[in-house]
């Protein structure tokens, strides 16, 4: 009993605090605080927050850094430290310590390019046990990077008074480290030099105490880094006028508020140029008065950078008549703020609350909450509401904490916090408290809101007095929500925002004046499940079949309940807001009434029992192009003179076009002669000057515009006659004949005739007015015209007026009057003049015909010339007026690129300082005096490509997981690619210094970004770099970048791995059949002994016995091919040469057959051979091509073509293979072995005869696993049958050796080389390889992979064995010998060692 009073005790009170208004949230859950505060227990906010939050730093590495953090609350905090999101352990680390303040030092910051364990982003955790945990904001350490110059200072000379820039560039955290020194010597401060934002030095009114070497220095701590000295020669002031160049014009910037930023635009010429700024086409004042100053040579100093700030800033350089623009952008980036902060919070149990969080920034900051140090992640009860406030639904105790808004973006972070307290409740008044409501029932169940109802407590039957709090949650969920009825004695409720299918419990609580009663039973009510409507129609497709129709077809999409009953397909034309929609029982239809060559928009919804279902995404067709549906409009015409008239019109009206119109038809005939016709086809343009008409006939016009469809209707036909005689243009006109001006009160009436000589050609005419004198305003009308009226004059003024009549060669002389305008109250003649004199406003003065004909032509890599027609300069287009004109040019890349614009007196520009293989688009313009043309129609020309001028970038190198032997390289294309990229050639080397021609290359296809090598040494240093190329050249190498190979082989390789150059696919033992024997000297035992004496006499007689068989045969080789010299054979060695410069892979891409390999040496040995018990052949798992064309796969299907582009297998490269890697010594590419441990072998023969050779599907292609223990090494090899092995000079140099003929085996002495054949000899099911020892004696050599080439088909083999006859010029010959007998010298400084 005395457990349930205290239930209804703690229930009333509960209801008491609740009932009388929802539950608040966020503003709500703070205003009602107060109220909360009167009825509980009183618990107070804790202050608890930071005094001091870490900053970025910038350090330098060896440099110590202090990250600043300290917290304030009544109960001192602790302090710990997150780097990069995870807790550091300061306890054991000995260069990071924990200050008495909560700040962090790190003693001597360690940084390399492959570990940087201090850089990155840390963040001060403070936290007070019983009360929580606040997170400061997130501060980045940047360590600068080795000290690197992007750009040294070249030399360069200047004019005595002239501005000089020395380039330096660097990165932007080394940029504060930069220093300049004149002949080794700090520069002093001056103000006549100026270090620019990205290190470049800025020297003004150069005297001759500025000449010397200049250099620039890096101090990162230690000793300084110096660039390379340029000169800076001072010559004498010019004399003569010298062409204004810029010689560093301003670059975009990216500023914070209250930072400074500067712009150069160093100009050079004579006269000295004049510099002026503009931001956003307005001039700026750089007087010093405000924020933006000028500097000495012209740099633009903005102070203290505010928002409004950002925008585009133009340069104009002006020297004489040459002027030059410059521009760049301004963008203001603003770290976020807060507007509105979250506030403290008191809430009950089961409430919802917000906090509420405003922030601005630029860009638009991202908003994360964190609670009590952890992030809070968005669900049922947490929810991020209007864009950045928090919501917690259902209070709970654990709940209570302390809250956090952390806003981020690109330029900063900052954090702001609350408290959320939740309070117990206060104990009820005295007095009677209901009973549980009754009968409490679920009316109305829908799929994401309920209805309850139910009747008053048994103790107050009426319930007037009653209010209500309704209590729920999901079932198995602890959080409970409360709803409170609006108004007393209400005894229903709407319960929303629930989910579909989903089983809810609730209860109702009443409450009275003296406080919450009981509750009633537990009511469990299910949500309904979502209606299943069909989803959106997969693979909607539209096309267009005739200019007025589009057909759209999709597919049966998944449907829920039920089958599809009909689709409703909706279309819109782009550019509209109206849908259209037509029911469609099947899965197309056909949309016909169609605008022509117009966009439209189509997507289908499909509909079932129960309603509209999921809609397809839009797909967008043009409808087919027509003929133009109207002809053009305002055809008008002028005779030039009395051989040529000028037509102008205006293209058809929009939406008749019916396509893009690809130019103009113009008809033409004599007035009185209508059936003889002309037709003249004009472009894009819209006005064309017909030529070579008869004196003082009359001529009938008519235009029709055309698309690639044909032409479309004509206009009417159009009549002008020419001149009979023509008019005088070689002067000014003369004075108009007469002038004569009517006052108003607020205008004048101007009439005029025009001049008395007729001869002169007039285009119009300038009216020039205004109070006191004429030169105020001028108003320019058309030739034609003879009255204007001058309106918005004050009235009683006195206004002076002139009239000129001009030509293209100028203005004439002016003719004046005056007149004083009406006062207000004169309207006497108003009316009367305006029945009797009306007026036609005028126009503008019709603009210039814009050049025609522009061409642009490509000269190099960074010139295009543009050239012009005008048609308003005479047939031998001679200028001889004042025009000029102005040409513009842009590249799309990127889409928001600005003109550039230049003047030119001449009809052609030389557009100079372009970027390589980047397409641009030129237009020009015609200024003469105050007219100006349009710009004429866009020409466009793409510059020719140039070498890479940047390496590859980005460049990676890890280990492959499982094959501790096998990296993987990886990389970006180079920024100035400049063409496209068809090749990577991949360096490495054990040596960083070795030089270039002794590293090993990898060529890589260009579209590929990443590749693999394979059998690499454990625990060994290895330096990579990467070159590109395009089809101009090689690009400039990459920074090396270095890897070390892992220590060990990893757990689950078995000791056979090491040995193997290929993943093995199982560990099942090989197979070895009942045959097999092992091999002599035993090399198949699994552990090696050292070499008898007996074995190393036999090595030298092995060596010698090889060396002599060589010589023989190279002898017999040379005498047979020099007497097959008759033309038979000459032939066929073209022919040869023509199939190996021809040649391609063929197969698939998975299983590309490598090329030949043959031998590239340096140093030969013979070794003792060894055997495998491996058949399979050794594949990098990327083959390598000898060229770029090289890795197109050839399907199977195209063998009747292949023996045309194959490799002749003769021992000379390709045309294509030497211009692959041009001055490289001649490197193929690479066969590489392993010698730490063997690699699964392929037996390697030389087969003359075609008789017995296999296809080449024969070679085994599935990689087998090894029997288990390690393989001899090198050097521990028992005695076998002789084979030669490669000895380079470097460890990391690789080559294809060509097999010696075995013992009794079938040779061919007319082989200069013998290809490398791959053959299944019968009753032998193991093959063996002839392995290439690579190194020295006594050493392990680093494994490399080997390339081991499939032999060619039967048929080809034949044509090859036959084809290599003779196959060797005498000079080649020579070389051969003068080879071999480097080869001989090698072998008897080995046999005398």
């Amino acid at each position: 009993m005395a457990a349930r009073r205290a239930r209804r005790l703690l229930g009333s009170l509960c209801i008491a605090l609740l009932f009388a208004q929802p539950a608040p949230t966020g503003a709500a859950a703070r205003s009602g605080s107060r109220s909360l505060l009167t009825e509980s227990l009183v618990r107070t906010f804790t202050p608890f927050y930071f005094l001091v939050e870490p900053l970025d730093v910038l350090s330098v590495r060896g440099a110590s850094v202090i990250m600043n953090c300290s917290a304030q609350c009544e109960t001192p905090p602790r302090i710990e430290w997150k780097k990069d999101g995870s807790f550091l352990n300061l306890v054991s680390d000995d260069r990071r310590q924990l200050l008495p303040d909560g700040s962090l030092l790190i003693n001597s910051v360690v940084h390399s390019k492959h570990n940087k364990p201090d850089e990155g982003y840390y963040q001060c955790v403070a936290t007070v046990d019983s009360l929580g945990t606040i997170v400061s904001r997130t501060a980045k350490l940047t360590v600068a990077g080795l000290p690197r110059f992007t750009s040294q200072p070249e030399p360069t000379s200047v004019y005595r008074g002239g501005s000089a820039v020395l380039g330096c560039e660097v990165t932007a955290e080394l940029a504060p480290l930069l220093r300049w020194e004149r002949e080794r010597q700090a520069l002093p401060p001056e103000p006549r030099l100026l270090q620019l934002p990205g290190g470049a030095l800025l020297l003004t009114n150069a005297s001759d105490t500025d000449a010397g070497l200049y250099r620039c220095a890096l101090d990162t701590g230690g000793a300084p880094k110096y660039s390379d000295e340029a000169e800076l020669k001072v010559l004498p002031a010019a004399e003569e006028p010298q062409r204004l160049v810029l010689l560093k014009p301003p670059s975009s910037l990216s500023r914070l508020p209250g930072q400074s930023a500067l712009f150069p635009c160093v100009a050079a010429g004579v006269p000295p140029p004049l510099i002026r700024w503009t931001r956003n086409d307005e001039e700026l004042p750089t007087d010093g008065s405000g924020r933006f100053q000028l500097l000495p040579g012209g740099v633009l100093e903005i102070r203290d950078v505010v928002e409004a700030d950002a925008g585009t800033f133009t340069c104009i350089a002006e020297s004489g008549n040459d002027t030059l623009e410059a521009q760049a952008e301004l963008t203001v980036q603003v770290p976020p703020t807060f507007l509105k902060r979250p506030a403290n919070i008191y809430a009950h149990e089961s409430m919802d609350i917000v906090f509420e969080c405003e922030v601005t920034g630029k860009p638009t900051p991202t908003v994360k909450w964190v609670k009590n140090g952890d992030v809070v992640i968005p669900s049922d009860y947490f929810k991020i509401v209007k864009e950045h406030n928090l919501q917690v639904l259902g209070l709970v105790k654990s709940d209570e904490g302390f809250y956090q808004c952390i806003a981020e973006n690109d330029v900063g972070n900052a954090q702001a916090g609350a408290q959320l307290i939740i309070l117990d409740l206060a104990p009820a008044t005295a007095g009677p408290l209901p009973s549980a409501p009754r009968d409490v029932v679920a009316t109305l169940v829908s799929t994401r809101f309920i209805r309850l109802t139910w009747r008053p407590p048994a103790s107050d039957p009426q319930g007037d007095n009653l209010t209500y709090s309704i209590f729920y949650t999901k079932e198995g969920i602890n959080r409970e929500r409360v709803e409170n009825t609006s108004r007393p004695g209400e005894t229903q409720v709407m319960i929303q925002n629930l989910m579909p299918e989903t089983v809810y419990v609730f209860r109702v609580v009443a409450q009275n004046r003296h406080g919450p009663g009981e509750s009633s039973a537990p009511l469990k009510v299910a949500t309904q499940p979502e209606v299943q409507l069909p989803g959106p129609a997969p693979n909607i497709r539209a096309f267009s079949s005739s200019p007025t129709t589009v057909t759209v077809t999709w597919e049966t999409p998944l449907s829920g309940n039920g089958d599809i009953q009909n689709y409703k397909l909706y279309y819109m034309e782009k550019g509209q807001h109206t849908e259209q929609d037509v029911e469609v029982a099947g899965l197309a239809h056909t949309v016909t009434g169609l605008k022509k060559f117009t966009e439209y928009s189509f997507r289908v919804v499909a509909y079932n029992k129960h309603g509209p279902g999921v809609s397809t995404h839009d797909v967008v067709v043009r409808t087919l192009s027509d003929v133009p549906s109207a002809p053009p409009r305002n055809l008008t015409l002028e005779a030039r003179n009395s051989k040529s008239i000028l037509l102008q019109w205006q293209p058809p009206p929009a939406g008749t076009h019916s396509g893009q119109i690809t130019g103009y038809k113009i008809r033409y005939r004599k007035a009185s002669r209508k059936s003889d016709v002309t037709e003249s086809v004009a472009g894009t343009q819209l006005s064309q000057l017909i030529e070579g008409l008869e004196r003082g006939t009359e001529y009938s016009f008519r235009v029709a515009a055309m698309t690639i469809n044909g032409t479309g209707p004509a206009t009417d036909w159009v009549s002008a006659e020419t001149f009979e005689s023509d008019l005088d243009e070689s002067r000014v006109p003369e004075v108009p004949s007469s002038l004569h001006v009517r006052p108003l009160v607020t205008s004048i009436v101007v009439s005029w005739t025009p001049p008395e000589n007729q001869d002169v050609v007039v285009r119009g005419y300038a009216i020039g007015y205004g109070i006191g004198s004429p030169h105020a305003q001028t108003i320019k009308v058309d030739y034609k015209q003879r009255y204007y009226t001058i309106e918005n004059l004050d009235p009683s003024s006195h206004y002076v007026i002139t009239l000129k009549a001009f030509n293209n060669v100028g203005e004439g002389i002016p003719l004046y009057e005056s007149a004083v305008t009406r006062p207000h109250s004169d309207t006497s003649e108003v009316d009367l003049f305006v029945i009797n004199a009306p007026y036609t406003p005028v126009p503008d003065p019709s603009p210039m015909m814009p050049p025609v004909g522009v061409q642009a032509s490509i000269l190099s890599h960074d010139t295009i010339r543009i050239t012009w027609a005008d048609n308003s300069l005479p047939k031998n287009q001679k200028i001889t007026d004042a025009r000029f004109y102005t040409v513009r040019w842009k590249t799309n890349i990127p889409a928001n690129t600005k003109y550039k614009t230049a003047n030119a007196t001449t009809l052609s520009y030389l557009v100079t300082g372009l970027k390589p293989n980047t397409l641009y688009e030129f237009s020009v313009m015609v200024t003469k005096g105050r007219r100006s043309s349009t710009w004429s129609m866009t020409a466009h020309g793409t510059t020719f490509e140039l070498v890479p001028t940047s390496p590859p970038k980005d460049v990676t190198v890890v280990s492959k997981e499982g094959k501790p032997r096998t990296i993987i390289v990886n990389w970006q294309p180079p920024s100035e690619a400049n063409g496209k990229i068809t090749g990577y050639i991949i360096y490495y080397s054990t040596d960083v210094n070795a030089e270039i021609h002794d590293w090993v290359i990898e060529p890589v296809v260009g579209n590929r970004l990443t590749h693999q090598i394979q059998e690499l040494t454990l625990d060994t240093p290895y330096f990579f770099k990467i070159q590109a190329r395009n089809s101009k050249g090689m690009g400039p190498m990459s920074e090396a970048v270095q890897f070390r190979t892992p220590k060990a082989e990893s757990s689950d390789k078995m000791p056979n791995d090491q040995a193997s150059g290929s993943a093995g696919k199982g560990s099942r033992p090989l197979d070895l059949g009942p045959d097999y024997k092992p091999p002599l000297g035993g090399s198949n035992s699994p552990h090696g002994s050292p070499t008898s004496p007996l074995d190393s006499n036999m090595l030298l007689v092995i060596i010698v016995s090889v060396g002599v068989i060589t010589i023989v045969i190279v002898v017999i080789v040379a005498v047979f091919c020099t007497r097959r010299t008759t033309s038979h054979q000459k032939k066929k060695r073209a022919a040869c040469k023509s199939v190996n410069g021809s040649h391609k892979y063929k197969g698939n891409s998975k299983d590309v057959k490598p090329p030949d390999l043959w031998i590239h040496h340096e140093r030969l040995e013979l070794k003792p051979i060894d055997k495998s018990p491996d058949p399979n052949p050794i594949m990098t798992d990327t083959p390598i091509p000898r060229n770029s064309q090289d890795i197109t796969p050839v399907d199977n299907s195209m063998d009747s073509n292949i023996h045309q582009r194959r490799n002749s297998y003769r021992g000379h490269e390709s045309e294509d293979s030497m211009s692959t890697l041009a001055g490289r010594r001649g490197m193929r590419p690479k066969m590489m072995m392993p010698f730490d441990s063997q690699p699964p072998q392929q037996s390697v023969r030389n087969t003359p005869s075609t008789d017995t050779m296999p296809a080449a599907s024969a070679v085994p292609s599935a990689e087998l696993a090894e029997p288990e223990g390690p393989f001899l090494p090198a050097e521990e090899e028992p005695q076998g049958p002789p084979t030669a092995h490669v000895r380079p000079s470097h460890p990391l140099k690789s080559f294809a050796v060509p097999a010696v003929p075995p013992a009794g085996g079938p040779f061919d002495p007319a082989l200069p080389s013998t290809p490398l054949l791959t053959q299944q000899a019968p009753g032998h099911p193991l093959h063996a390889v002839k392995t290439a020892s690579i190194g020295t004696l006594g050493r392990t050599r680093p494994p490399m992979p080997v390339v081991v080439p499939s032999a060619p088909e039967v048929q080809e083999t034949t044509r090859m064995l036959e084809d290599s006859e003779s196959s060797y010029e005498p000079d080649e010959l020579t070389k051969e010998m003068a080879h071999l007998e480097g080869l001989m010298k090698d072998l008897n400084a080995i046999t005398t060692a």
